[in-house]
């Protein structure tokens, strides 16, 4: 999978908005965070966090404040906002293949697709469904680690299921 500092950068930093903003006057309205602070602390340049969040309000994921003590606000609760939207809004593609996404030609030097093209176009959509299922609020409440199922978990979950497919059609 190829994911640049673009993708792993604009995560770090909507996490850092998230768990840092505060409550406004007003319950429920958090007060806006300051670039200039999520670059501090998570050692971002201002200058490239400014592009992040351009793509990123773009993309509908935060709103800006302006004004003093303005910044920028998730456009809505974090536990709705997932990491591959980041990932995607910020122009990130989440892909494992040499490849263009779309394109007919492979990535041999005759143009045809390699033998391993399938195992690798499955692994990015594995990671995408993946990043599709945490939130925002999982990253920054630390509830990812352990949330994937052990092979063989699955393995006997599957077992289970088209064992009683059997039976039900026998």
């Amino acid at each position: 999978m190829r994911l640049s500092t673009k993708g792993r950068y604009a995560v770090m930093a909507m996490a850092d908005l998230a768990g840092n903003a505060t409550d406004a006057q007003i319950p429920g309205d958090p007060k806006p965070v300051a670039l200039a602070d999520i670059a501090a602390r998570q050692d971002i340049s201002l200058s490239y966090l400014e592009q992040l969040f351009a793509k990123l309000r773009r993309g509908g994921l935060v709103t800006s404040v302006r004004g003093p003590g303005g910044g920028y606000r998730l456009s809505r609760p974090s536990g709705e906002l997932r990491i591959a939207d980041i990932i995607l809004a910020v122009d990130e593609p989440i892909a494992a293949t040499r490849c263009k996404t779309g394109s007919t030609k492979g990535c041999t030097k005759t143009g045809a697709r390699c033998v391993t093209h399938d195992l690798w176009e499955e692994l990015g959509q594995q990671i995408h469904v993946f990043l599709s299922s945490v939130s925002l609020a999982d990253v920054v409440e630390r509830r990812v680690l352990g949330r994937a199922k052990p092979c063989n978990d699955l393995g006997n979950e599957l077992n289970a299921e088209m064992a009683g497919e059997i039976a039900a059609a026998e």
